[in-house]
């Protein structure tokens, strides 16, 4: 899924960053954007999609994505944050 997830970022004009939680060094360098919606993690999804500017500076989170969706909902989900934000 994440491919997937990936590839409708990319065609949307965004970056994607694939945090797992395993991956310490990956994990501890976003954790503060991650924090910032979800101090105890009890309300996030998974796959849970954060749009950021700026997410390895002074960043804001823009919108953000919860869960596993089909194709075209995904691209829907996500194309309604950027537009909103």
């Amino acid at each position: 899924m994440a491919f997937y997830d990936e590839k409708v970022a990319k065609e949307l004009s965004l970056d994607f960053v694939d945090i797992k939680m395993q991956d310490t060094a990956t994990y501890r360098k976003y954790r503060k954007v991650l924090l910032s919606q979800y101090p105890d993690k009890a309300d996030m999804g998974w796959p849970t999609y954060l749009v950021c500017d700026d997410p390895e500076g002074e960043f804001t989170v823009v919108g953000e994505v919860k869960g596993g969706h089909p194709k075209g909902e995904f691209r829907q989900r996500l194309q309604a944050v950027i537009d909103a934000g």
